[in-house]
């Protein structure tokens, strides 16, 4: 599976720049490639990062969290979500989990993977939990 290259090239402007909240990659199968399919605006929120999820579709998204420590720090964590809802076709979820961990070696300067199959497996309560 390859990498388009627009995908490190957002990637690091959302870890270097902060350019963007979020990242959302979907796998083109005819292509054989991973490509950017949407991306959000800093000024955009988490709804708008789970609303930009396909409730039957597989994607990898990357999203830039900022939070309080309890020292009272503001701090942000890059995570890599691998979204395999359980409605997703079953050849999708095989495709986005055998090609997972090679796009994430891609993108350098992923904190924290989540895996979800539903949106409460990737709560804004988990983001925070896993961040700490």
């Amino acid at each position: 599976m390859a990498v388009h290259d627009d995908c490190k090239l957002k990637f690091l402007e959302l870890k270097a720049k902060r350019t963007y909240r979020f990242i959302v990659f979907k796998i083109e199968e005819k292509q054989k490639q991973v490509i950017v399919e949407k991306l959000g605006e800093p000024t955009l929120t988490y709804e708008d990062f789970t609303a930009s999820l396909p409730a039957d579709e597989c994607r990898y998204a990357v999203y830039d969290f900022d939070f309080v420590t309890q020292e009272n720090c503001q701090k942000s964590k890059i995570f890599f979500i691998a979204w395999s809802p359980d409605t997703a076709r079953v050849r999708s979820k095989m495709i986005y989990a055998s090609s997972k961990d090679r796009f994430k070696r891609e993108l350098d300067g992923i904190q924290v993977e989540l895996q979800a199959t539903d949106p409460s497996e990737m709560g804004l309560d988990v983001f925070k939990s896993r961040a700490n």
